[in-house]
């Protein structure tokens, strides 16, 4: 994988690139203790959720040379459909390692989009950087990690730049705090690149706080072996990469954990009040900050990161009640 490091004149550049293609998500206010927030809907990318940035950004920067021999990703689901949304529109084959226990929407809409699905044994415990660093060997194709990607990174730090823009088009200053859902850091590190006067902090799910324990250990550590099973399956990474840490342990003073409990409340809250569905790894960020778990800024921003998730489990979090 390349070292390039990741820049803000990139994310500038991928934010050009994305603005070609997509139109906005709208940026939300919200009440909460008597202070409104603004929530980036990401949920409302055409693959439901943020990672389509990086995903263009990247596969659209690859040479003639490198489209021909194809791509390969590697995704619990988000990622996989940005990755594969991007590479039908640039007509490059794509093979996406994902988990076999990956929500079924996620792996039916990867496969919807045209790409190839590669399964790997999460819960056996099969690495899937391995797997998708063979496939690669093998066929010669580039790895489009989801987020130890400089490209990655660049593009989905555009987001920042989004939300800065719309709070402009308000009459308000650039974000003084983003609250962000993170799994194994590409969405915060390219936050804290594109908003260097905010600050930015990064939530995750109980039992898969390697980010949060990583910041208060100053040097990479991993979740452990006995990480309890998640609802988050978008923020279910193993660890982060030195690529995203350098930028992370520089302009995150901390991180936030949110609980199972807390993520539904979100989901909840964001269905009643924004009208929203969200997945529970997208939920993340807003549950810490309706726990009351960071102190808001006069101009508060929380990444609504995705809304893949099915019918059935979501209607199962609309009416629990804890």
């Amino acid at each position: 994988m390349t070292q390039r490091t990741p820049t803000p004149e990139g994310i500038a550049l991928a934010a050009r690139k994305v603005a070609e293609i997509l139109p906005r998500t709208p940026l939300l206010p919200l009440e909460v203790d008597g202070r409104t927030i603004w929530c980036k809907a990401e949920s409302l990318q055409p693959v439901g959720a943020f990672k389509i940035r990086g995903a263009w950004h990247r596969l659209s920067a690859l040479t003639d040379e490198e489209r021909a021999r194809g791509v390969v990703g590697v995704s619990s689901g988000n990622h996989a459909q940005g990755v594969a949304w991007a590479a039908r529109r640039l007509g490059i084959r794509a093979a996406i390692v994902m988990p076999v226990d990956a929500p079924e929407v996620k792996l039916a809409n990867t496969r919807a989009l045209g790409a190839e699905v590669v399964l790997y044994d999460r819960p056996g415990g099969e690495d899937r950087d391995e797997v998708s660093q063979a496939l690669c060997a093998e066929r010669g194709a580039t790895l489009v990690h989801a987020y130890a990607d400089p490209w990655v990174i660049e593009g989905q730090g555009s987001t920042g730049l989004e939300i800065a823009a719309q709070l402009a088009e308000q009459g308000l200053a650039g974000p003084d705090l983003i609250v962000a859902p993170c799994g194994g850091g590409g969405l915060t590190a390219g936050l804290a690149l594109a908003c260097p006067d905010a600050r930015i902090v990064p939530v995750e799910p109980e039992g898969w706080d390697d980010v949060c324990r990583s910041l208060a250990a100053g040097t990479i550590v991993p979740v452990g072996p006995d990480a309890p099973p998640t609802a988050c399956d978008a923020l279910q990474t193993p660890a982060t990469w030195p690529i995203n840490f350098a930028i992370l342990k520089d302009r995150c003073p901390f991180g936030l954990v949110a609980t199972p409990a807390e993520v539904r409340a979100a989901q909840r809250l964001a269905f009643a009040k924004l009208r929203l569905v969200l997945e529970p790894g997208g939920a993340a960020a807003l549950a810490a900050v309706l726990a009351g778990k960071v102190e808001l800024g006069e101009r508060s921003a929380v990444i609504l990161s995705g809304g893949n998730t099915d019918a059935a489990a979501f209607a199962k979090v609309l009416s629990s009640r804890d």
